[in-house]
């Protein structure tokens, strides 16, 4: 099996449909399936049952995806090398981060970039999905999580307590929540990860179960949109309330655990003149905006 077969073979394993897998490839369905075919009759096996929920592994599938998953990381190992040794200040660089980090800081350490490095381009995902350095998803994340994969340098480059917000206007309509209330009376606005599974939510380690949630927000910067818009009291890091404007209600309290930001590429692009570049910006933004 050659290399451009195992990738065929490792999207439609994951994607479980060739349409899935077609997206993930950048080609169309079509071709997927004349390459899964043709694969499967030049191995005389059948890779995979075609089922009404889609692509499922046979036997010979699931032994065949050991072998294919380690000549995946052989080669993303060796492209990471390659590109290691790169002292080019040319090319692209792809950074993950959330959505409200990518605002208030990357976007300002691309527009330093380009000043100084024209030709780095740097494609930007912004979501609460974390992307895989070790798969080559991203070069660089900022996250606010510390990965435990002892081949990514993490660098802890932001740590800022979280408090509790609201705006002027809905101080002024409804005041504020007495500690102690568990926010009787109030609306109030949550991270909709929160939400799910967790019997004893709290804001600031106040109980909510007196409140009224008016909505549940699938990012920060939605969270923050919302606390503006005077939809009711939420919990976020205090630079963002500072930065977008809001009321900090009981400024003694806090979230047990800070939010901590959190610099993380491989270990083989450390010295990649390109990512370089770019990790010194971001740096120094947040160096910047933390003073």
């Amino acid at each position: 099996m050659n290399w451009d077969d195992a990738r065929v073979f490792l999207a439609v394993c994951r994607e479980s449909t060739l349409r899935g897998a077609a997206r993930v490839l950048g080609v169309d369905q079509a071709t997927v399936g004349r390459r899964v075919t043709a694969l499967e009759k030049s191995l005389s096996a059948t890779l995979f049952l075609r089922t009404s929920d889609g692509y499922a592994l046979t036997a010979v599938g699931e032994a065949a995806l050991k072998g294919v998953e380690k000549m995946e990381h052989s080669a993303l190992e060796l492209e990471r090398q390659i590109q290691g040794l790169d002292d080019r200040l040319t090319g692209s660089v792809r950074v993950s981060t959330t959505d409200s980090l990518a605002i208030d800081f990357l976007i300002p350490a691309i527009a330093r970039l380009h000043e100084q490095h024209p030709d780095v381009r740097v494609l930007l995902d912004a979501s609460t999905q974390i992307l895989s350095l070790a798969k080559r998803e991203a070069d660089i994340a900022v996250r606010n999580t510390r990965p435990d994969n002892p081949d990514l340098i993490a660098r802890r480059i932001a740590r800022w307590p979280v408090g509790l917000f609201a705006s002027q206007a809905y101080v002024d309509a409804k005041g504020v929540p007495p500690p102690g209330s568990a926010f009787e009376g109030h609306d109030l606005v949550v991270y909709q990860p929160y939400l799910q599974g967790n019997k004893d939510l709290t804001l600031v380690s106040e109980p909510i179960n007196r409140g009224r949630i008016v909505a549940g927000l699938g990012s920060s910067l939605l969270v923050r949109r919302a606390l503006a818009a005077g939809l009711g009291v939420g919990e976020i890091p205090a630079y963002m309330g500072e930065r977008d404007g809001l009321v900090r209600l009981w400024p003694e309290r806090t979230r047990p655990l800070p939010y901590e930001v959190w610099l993380v590429t491989h270990a083989d692009l450390r010295h990649t003149a390109r990512v370089r570049a770019v990790i010194e910006q971001i740096v120094d933004v947040f160096a910047s905006e933390n003073n």
